[in-house]
């Protein structure tokens, strides 16, 4: 059983933003966490996004 703590990310908005969170993700897994689908259990839950488009600022506040 692992004991890594698990993060799960979703990423809104523009192809800048997914860039952001694959690098952020991988500092994550170089710490030794253990990345996760959202869907599932997660101690960490990261929503990356931004304001500057229309549908991310709209998507945001479905969560």
């Amino acid at each position: 059983m692992s004991t890594k703590k698990k993060v799960a990310f979703h990423t809104l908005g523009c192809k800048l933003n997914f860039t952001e969170t694959s690098t952020i993700a991988r500092s994550f897994r170089e710490n030794g966490f253990e990345l996760t689908d959202f869907s599932k259990k997660a101690d960490f839950y990261v929503i990356n996004t931004c304001s500057v488009t229309d549908n991310a600022d709209k998507n945001l506040k479905t969560f």
